[in-house]
């Protein structure tokens, strides 16, 4: 049988490849890669880096670029939006899969982070299943996640003694501190929401492009620095066309 193995990477730092992640990539016959356009060619690049430096002697497994298709920004809700385009890509990698591989080839997907963080691969493999057209096992590999990797830069815990840690989003970040969490992780953030809580006892340990020579490291109360992460944040965009950031919200106790 087919066999799809889904390999976190780690968040930039090719060093961030496990043990693990290595005798996975040497399994691999074809590994699929996502491109989604000349703005991140620096991520395709450095998939590109990881395979030449941990692939063994006279292994060479064909690459398979898959271009990513398009969100519609315009849909009516984000959960449409994002229904659909997994849909999209299911079509795509269960057609490359179908073609690429041999009935006993094995295929690995290069995933940023954590491949159960904010990831939507597991997704789609799971469609592409439910659809029956084409019949594989796939296995997870999993690597270190940016909150991981912010947490190390600014040498911090994700969370105090006794109390819970939530990961979230910006857009639920949008409607408030979650009920219950003194310690939130946030991912998607496009619109800097923490900047709400800049007249409250916060703190934020921020960070881009964690992981790599273009890393960028903000801390401090958020009315002390959330200008500095905006300005900063915008400017790094400006500069590169992207953006990928991380960051640790943390209230101080309520007496």
């Amino acid at each position: 049988m087919r066999t799809v193995l889904v390999i976190g990477i780690g968040a930039g730092d090719p060093e961030q490849v496990t043990v693990q992640a290595i005798k996975a990539l040497n399994r691999a016959d074809v590994v699929f890669v996502v491109e989604k356009g000349p703005q991140t060619d620096e991520l395709v690049r450095l998939r590109h880096e990881i395979l030449e430096r941990y692939l063994e002697e006279g292994r060479r497994p064909r690459t398979v670029a898959l271009p990513d298709p398009p969100r519609d920004r315009g849909a009516p809700t984000y959960r449409t939006a994002v229904d659909a385009w997994r849909s999209r890509r299911a079509d795509l990698w269960e057609r490359a899969i179908a073609d690429e591989l041999g009935e006993d080839g094995c295929g690995a997907f290069l995933v940023w982070g954590d491949p159960a963080i904010y990831d939507s691969t597991l997704a789609v493999m799971d469609e592409i299943l439910a659809r029956a057209n084409v019949t594989f096992d796939h296995q997870v590999i999993p690597g270190i996640s940016s909150p991981q990797a912010l947490a190390a830069r600014h040498r911090i815990p994700f969370n105090r003694v006794g109390g819970a840690v939530q990961i979230t989003t910006g857009r639920r970040l949008a409607a408030g501190f979650p009920e219950g969490a003194d310690d939130v992780l946030i991912m998607l953030d496009s619109g800097c929401e923490f900047a709400r809580f800049a007249g409250e006892d916060v703190d934020i340990y921020w960070g881009a492009y964690v992981g790599t020579e273009d890393e960028i490291l903000v801390s401090g109360r958020v009315g002390e620095v959330a200008e500095e992460i905006q300005r900063v944040r915008r400017e790094a965009r400006e500069r590169k066309g992207w953006v990928m950031d991380t960051y640790l919200l943390r209230r101080s106790p309520r007496g």
